[in-house]
């Protein structure tokens, strides 16, 4: 009997290390098309049942040094990074220390439309529901904003009296509103918000080279973004694009190694209690729900959508050259991410890969 156990054993360990073995060679085969190896590329990580099945870079970070990239390389995770600032403000809720319930008149007395302010609540903020317009003038005043941080960034908002609708009716992507939330953890924790995520965040998870942007973004250390025009790449990152400095809608610098150990410590409830992680990854229910076209789809920052019958939780980045994608599939246990420092679409290489993981059934 013992004898007959071992033999299925060995079948099955046998049969599965196959099965690895092709998932490896179609994934790097998909990679090794998108990607060319002098060039900017990407870094992408797959876990299943908490073991990484994959995990390889491609390209360079710097098309100057030709330093290629590795699962260990520093991308902007654009808003990705909203993420860290959401679990933040949900650590501080959790304390006492705030309520998302809270109105933002609250922390921004000087709101030029004071009513305004006082319907506005934290949540709102937190799922691009608040009805705040983004009048920045970034157009007409690229030079201030290619170095303005959160404060230069969220006071036009301050200077608001029309909503685009009323708070909670509807979704609108909102960059500033993380940048109201970024002040808002300074506000309550008297110190630098960046400085605070480090120590909640990264440091009990284990994320000992990720960085964030405070001013000019780190400086060594990091990949750098690019954009293409014909056959030239050209830098498109700190000091050419506007509003890149406003960290709380983007400033997370992280590989996708860190990344996996950030996904590890929200399962593990290392920073945030279980109660508050279900919470943000669950669809918030909002009472006043107006838009007929679609129903809400987004918890506390984390969106959640659907994809072969299946749930993925998670965010997407974009900002100047850098594009991440981020998806953790709780019924099936695998989790994805991608990082890359030239403009992938993310989406539609999710796609490819997740048909790769269907067709080795990592997905049944």
């Amino acid at each position: 009997m013992i004898r007959l156990t071992l033999f299925f054993y060995l079948l099955v360990s046998i049969s599965v290390n196959a099965q690895n073995t092709l998932v490896t060679k179609s994934l790097d085969s998909l990679f090794e098309k998108i990607f060319t190896p002098s060039e900017p590329g990407g870094a992408v990580l797959i876990t299943k049942e908490g073991k990484i099945i994959y995990a390889k870079g491609f390209g360079v970070e710097d098309i100057k040094t030709k330093k290629p990239i590795t699962t260990k390389t520093l991308f902007n995770i654009g808003s990705i990074s909203k993420t860290f600032v959401a679990s933040a403000i949900l650590h501080l809720a959790s304390e006492g220390k705030l309520s998302i319930e809270d109105d933002i008149y609250k922390y921004f007395p000087d709101f030029k439309n004071k009513e305004i302010a006082k319907k506005i609540k934290i949540y709102h903020l937190l799922t691009h529901t608040s009805g705040l317009p983004d009048n920045r003038r970034i157009v007409e005043d690229s030079a201030f904003y290619l170095t303005a941080k959160d404060a230069e960034n969220f006071a036009p908002i301050k200077q608001t009296d029309t909503l685009n609708f009323e708070p909670g009716e509807r979704f609108e992507y909102s960059n500033p509103a993380f940048n109201g939330l970024a002040l808002i953890i300074e506000k309550v924790t008297k110190m630098k918000w960046q400085d605070y995520v480090k120590s909640l965040i990264y440091k009990p998870s284990g994320m000992k080279l990720s960085d964030i942007t405070d001013g000019p973004h780190p400086e060594t250390g990091v990949s750098h973004g690019y954009l293409k025009e014909g056959n030239r790449f050209f830098e498109k990152d700190y000091g050419e694009e506007p509003t890149f400095a406003a960290a709380g809608n983007g400033g997370v610098w992280s590989s996708v190694a860190e990344l996996w150990q950030y996904e590890q410590a929200n399962q593990k409830n290392i920073f945030l209690r279980k109660e508050w992680m279900d919470k943000a990854r669950t669809i918030y229910p909002f009472s006043n729900w107006k838009e007929t076209k679609y129903q809400p789809f987004i918890g506390l920052c984390w969106f959640i959508i659907n994809d072969r019958g299946l749930n993925l939780i998670g965010h997407t980045g974009s900002q100047g050259g850098f594009r991440g994608d981020y998806q953790w599939v709780p019924q099936k246990k695998v989790f994805y991410t991608f990082l890359c420092n030239t403009p992938y679409n993310v989406e539609d290489i999710r796609h490819q890969v997740f048909d790769i993981l269907e067709k080795y059934k990592w997905l049944n």
